[in-house]
């Protein structure tokens, strides 16, 4: 019996290598890839946006409420992309939005009127999301169900190399000239649509209904009515609001609890460096061993292990605690985010998947941009006590994937969604 034979489970899962997975993905899969770390590594825009508009003469107030048109037009970028690929396909929703977002971003640049930036702000959001269902959906098309999960992992370790290098980058250019940095990212975007263009097949959505035994429970909704039909996916969506609510607490309420504690700024950059640190050099580790496991042990696994690692921060234990609990969590990150990322894919009906991967993408850009503001009032209200509050929604967050999600490993075909 061959080594892979041998490490197949009860489930018929295969474990798959890093990289025999990477050396047998298809290309495109490999460009979406390669893609998404360049347009990562050029995302500057969110990070100095409201540094920009400042130093420009606007208000601080001005400037966040035009951080958070941005963040509300990637909500709707997402949103319109799982339904743009069902019309115009993989290739061109990936190369159009590209395009669209950095002729906006260069043109950020010369608008001095507010309400124009405003609009530009909410344009390039949308624009810099609607890719972003469609990768998805590509890398779930051309890729096994036993190596979904792995290439999700490869998938999440570029964009979280690029989101990690973005900042940095971009203050080296800043330090020459905001002109630089927009064009940079402009740059960067177009390279994506340019890659998109000459790697990634051309594609064209069919037209036609699928036959009704691949509907979810052979009813005729699809796309994002399918979504809302499918109370099991439902739940599923609100275990991904309360797990991302809760995890980007480390950008929000962290810091405060690490100034109140009487420690410096430079520890709560460490804290982020450890967790940056364990994401990056660990998941695909942890990923090869976690695929062979049913995705909602998994998954529940993983918002448990966030929940549990943010309580410890209510414990009196110092610096070690602190950084304890920052273990803990970023652990139970790289255990259940990969399967989460890819767990709609499995879920839908193949003509839904885009819509499919959208929602839990929006949905989990909702609770994080919610999470963080709700974070900062209950710390206002509560202090240290938040963190128990964060374990409770973990809690819920889990029962929510325990009911959501189907007790077996995988789902073989759409007439499962009701388990």
């Amino acid at each position: 019996m061959s080594v892979d034979e041998g490490t197949r489970n009860a489930a018929g899962m295969e474990a798959v290598g890093i990289a025999r997975t990477w050396r047998e993905a298809p290309l495109p899969v490999k460009a979406v890839i390669a893609g998404i770390m360049v347009n990562r590594l050029g995302g500057f825009l969110q990070v100095f946006l409201v540094l920009y508009m400042v130093a420009g003469g606007f208000p601080v107030v001005r400037a966040g409420f035009a951080l958070a048109a941005h963040g509300a037009g990637a909500v709707a970028g997402i949103l319109l992309g799982g339904w743009l690929v069902t019309r115009i396909g993989v290739r061109a929703s990936i190369v159009s939005s590209m395009t669209v977002n950095a002729v906006l971003t260069a043109a950020l640049l010369y608008a001095h009127s507010y309400p124009v930036l405003l609009l530009l702000a909410a344009g390039t959001g949308a624009a810099s999301q609607v890719y972003r269902p469609a990768s998805a959906e590509l890398v779930s098309r051309l890729t096994s169900e036993q190596r979904r999960v792995m290439v999700f992992a490869m998938y999440r370790l570029a964009t979280n190399v690029g989101t990690t290098a973005a900042p940095l980058i971009g203050a080296l250019l800043v330090a020459h000239s905001y002109a630089l940095l927009f064009w940079a990212e402009a740059a960067a975007a177009l390279g994506v649509a340019v890659l998109g263009q000459r790697l990634l097949p051309r594609d064209r959505p069919p037209r036609g209904t699928a036959a009704p035994s691949a509907r979810p429970r052979g009813t005729g909704p699809t796309g994002y009515r399918a979504v809302l039909r499918d109370r099991g996916f439902v739940l599923f969506l609100l275990a991904i609001l309360g797990f991302s609510a809760v995890y980007t607490q480390y950008l929000s309420t962290l810091p405060l609890a690490v100034r109140a504690h009487g420690f410096d700024v430079f520890v709560y950059g460490v804290l982020v460096a450890v967790n940056g640190a364990i994401v990056i050099l660990c998941e695909l580790l942890v990923t090869r061993q976690v695929q062979r496991w049913p995705a909602r042990v998994t998954s529940i696994a993983g918002i448990l292990a966030v929940g549990a690692g943010l309580t410890v921060y209510a414990l009196p234990l110092g610096l070690a605690g602190l950084v304890l609990a920052t273990v803990v969590w970023s652990v139970g990150e790289i255990i259940g985010s990969p399967t989460m990322t890819a767990y709609p894919a499995l879920a839908a009906a193949p003509e839904d998947r885009s819509q499919y991967l959208g929602a839990s993408q929006a949905m989990f850009g909702v609770g994080s941009a919610v999470g963080p503001a709700a974070g900062v009032a209950a710390w206002a209200l509560m202090g240290d006590a938040v963190w128990l509050l964060c374990g409770a929604v973990a809690v819920l967050a889990a029962l929510a994937a325990h009911f959501g999600m189907p007790a077996s490993p995988r789902r073989t075909s759409p007439s499962h969604k009701e388990s």
